[in-house]
């Protein structure tokens, strides 16, 4: 290793005196991020301190923004950490675009790597920090390992690093993980240690994230199944695949482009059937693939029971492959009727678009309309109160597009101070100004260079900065400070919760630049006004990690949904956060104690609103909470010419008149169980 440093220092020493190549000194991808560096104008003998990470609500929009991510990787990363513990090393995740969103490490070591700012909201890119683990290994899409000299910046020289990236369900870049540290954490176990710590990641996000799809389990072993080597498939009711991940889709040879488009059995000999039926998830099976590799299976069902798992064609059990007499039952089959057409769900593509439809109609055709435009270059505007997912919504645009492999560079307008935000946006040439970087800057439009810009509360930009954004999205140059022209190719999304119209009207943003913005215009319902609580409620906490089977007080249910929820999405994601974290335990309901006190205050001054009727039902379900008569659930109403058994049973005949014989609404309406509401259906027994 000694041998190899003194090399590396002489190879060094002669690129910078001399320019001589560094191709023999380095791996081959190493040698080619170091070109990549140099003509990016990285300095490697900067020494100056890097600038501030990150912070205060731009930190928080970013984080917002991969709250799924994080919910997956913080036990990974804390298992990870444990195997590490006490080798002066740290774990860190980063997102798909080089920013640190979490580290977890040794209390000396992360002092030491906060000098050159790995900590959490600093940017790892490699186009601005030359060869790193973290921006290296993003843009090589695969796992790479930097040590020591091998860092393009001489101040990063300390680091050893090993990162590999975590895929999306589609393939595409989500973030990265990385193990850095002093020279133990070069050993090339930690390299494998990142990779199947991604790999882990992967696998939890994809279970999580398709709970009414079927999942294809898949290993050339039986015992590989279940293993965070195995590989995962999610199927639609039709065959069609729609996510994977990294290891089934080298297992069968996918990419990115087969999904939504490729069948299963077109990539077998045998056919693979999804059908509904209540049961437990199937038995392994065994299949071979057209080149005669063997891979067992077995499927496991989503929320809405569907189960995988018949075999058609004779197709293998593990009995039969071992020779054994005995076979599998095959489950029956529910064939798919060709003549009759598709359901709407069915014909979507499974693109990252269709992974936000959780079942609200307003928000589905928000998602119909972006998906027509998204492979033009028609500008998006996207409006919507805050917290209602309109970055979501561009970033899920961006990723279903022509141009998802490339940049996705997300700016709030708001969050940039006036007298930095020009210099943010356009850059600015080396010694442009004093204090400039010597090597000058991009600037965040230079960075969205063929992907995507994404102009988050567009409406706050100040006028002058309005004037400069109009050209370039007429000239597609910029500026930069201090500097020529430079020709750029992005596609436009920005995105605003005030009425633009209204401050064009008031002189408060240009006209020509709101026509300009304005090529296609989507409204994104409030939470107060979507159908499918209960559904973003369930991805909610399974994103933080929430036990099985962990259900909301009827009561509490009912409150949060007569709420207006100001905050709308992020507002209830705190809320949902806040209640995992409190759950302590077996714990399996989330109650009044899981929610934090200001949530509590500001849900019960809602429900002084109710009216008399609900204040009745809402205080009836709390007595029963607490061991009441249920007889008395509707006594604040009770008549002295009516038994009360008889007006309740009257009052639940209502509830299911008003709602059409919905049980579940009704016990929500009520507050009370569905079995109490079942109880009361049951016809009496006659005397006699």
């Amino acid at each position: 290793m000694r041998h190899e440093t003194s090399q590396l220092q002489q190879a060094r020493r002669q690129w910078l005196e001399q320019g001589q190549s560094m191709a023999a000194a380095l791996d081959g991808r190493l040698a080619q991020s170091w070109l990549r560096s140099s003509q990016a104008g990285v300095d490697p003998q900067d020494t100056r301190d890097v600038p501030d990470p990150m912070s205060g609500s731009r930190l928080s929009d970013v984080l917002d923004s991969n709250v799924e991510l994080l919910a997956h990787a913080k036990p990974v990363m804390d298992f990870l950490y444990h195997q590490i513990r006490g080798s002066r090393s740290m774990v860190v995740l980063a997102d798909a675009h080089s920013m640190v969103l979490h580290t977890q490490g040794d209390r000396g070591f992360l002092n030491k790597a906060q000098r050159v700012a790995l900590s959490q909201g600093a940017c790892w890119k490699e186009n601005s920090r030359g060869t790193n683990a973290i921006g290296t290994a993003l843009f090589e899409r695969m796992p790479v390992r930097v040590r020591g000299g091998e860092h393009f910046m001489a101040q990063n020289a300390f680091l050893h690093c090993a990162a590999a990236p975590i895929f999306t369900a589609q393939g595409a870049i989500a973030g990265v993980i990385d193990i850095s540290g002093e020279p133990m954490a070069s050993h090339s176990h930690s390299l494998g240690m990142a990779n199947m710590a991604a790999r882990m990641i992967e696998n939890s996000w994809l279970k999580a994230a398709y709970p009414q799809h079927a999942r294809i389990h898949l290993h050339p072993r039986v015992e590989g199944l279940g293993s965070a080597a195995e590989g995962i498939l999610i199927m639609r009711n039709d065959g069609c695949l729609i996510g994977a991940n990294q290891a089934a889709m080298h297992m069968l040879r996918l990419s990115s482009s087969d999904f939504s488009s490729t069948v299963l059995q077109e990539r077998l000999q045998h056919r693979l059937q999804v059908h509904l039926h209540n049961r437990a998830p199937a038995e392994v099976a065994a299949l071979r693939l057209p080149g005669g590799q063997r891979l067992f299976f077995c499927v496991h069902s989503g929320h809405t029971q569907l189960f995988a798992a018949s075999l058609a064609d004779g197709m293998e059990t593990p009995a039969t492959v071992a020779g054994s007499s005995t076979e599998a039952v095959p489950s029956p089959v529910v064939q798919a009727d060709a003549s009759k057409p598709q359901t709407e769900a069915a014909l979507q593509p499974a693109d990252a678009l269709a992974q936000l439809d959780t079942g609200d109609a307003q928000w589905r055709a928000v998602v119909a309309k972006v998906r027509r435009i998204v492979h033009s270059n028609v500008p998006l505007l996207i409006q919507g109160e805050s917290g209602t997912g309109k970055e979501v919504l561009a970033r899920a645009a961006h990723d279903s597009g022509p141009r998802r492999n490339k940049p996705f560079v997300a700016i709030n307008c708001a969050a940039i101070p006036e007298s930095l935000i020009e210099s943010e946006l356009f850059g600015y040439a080396p010694g442009a100004y004093t204090g400039a970087l010597r090597a000058g800057s991009l600037g965040r439009i230079r960075e969205a260079d063929g992907g995507t810009l994404f102009l988050d509360e567009i409406g706050d930009m100040p006028l002058a900065l309005q004037t400069r954004l109009l050209r370039v999205l007429q000239e597609r140059t910029v500026s930069p400070l201090g500097g020529d022209s430079v020709k750029v190719d992005f596609a436009l999304i920005s995105a605003t919760h005030c009425r633009l119209q209204d401050a064009v009207a008031q002189g408060r943003f240009r006209a020509d630049l709101f026509y300009r913005i304005n090529g296609f215009n989507v409204q994104l319902p409030a939470l107060r006004e979507r159908s499918d609580w209960p559904a973003l409620w369930q991805r909610l906490l399974a994103s933080h990690q929430a036990p099985e089977g962990t259900q909301l007080a009827p009561d509490l249910e009912a409150a949060m949904q007569r709420y207006d929820w100001p905050g709308n999405i992020r507002q209830l994601a705190n809320t949902v956060q806040t209640a995992c974290a409190l759950l302590q335990g077996d714990e399996r309901v989330i109650d009044w104690p899981h929610v934090a006190d200001d949530m509590r205050m500001a849900l019960q001054k809602s429900e002084s609103h109710w009216s008399p009727v609900e204040r009745r039902y809402h205080a009836a379900a709390q007595a029963q909470a607490q061991g009441g008569d249920e007889d008395l659930l509707f006594g604040a109403a009770a008549s002295p010419a009516k038994p009360i058994k008889q007006q309740t049973q009257q009052a639940i005949a209502a509830a299911m008149l008003a709602f059409n014989g919905n049980v579940s609404q009704v016990a929500r309406q009520l507050g009370v169980s569905r079995q109490t509401i079942y109880r009361y259906l049951r016809p009496t027994k006659s005397a006699g």
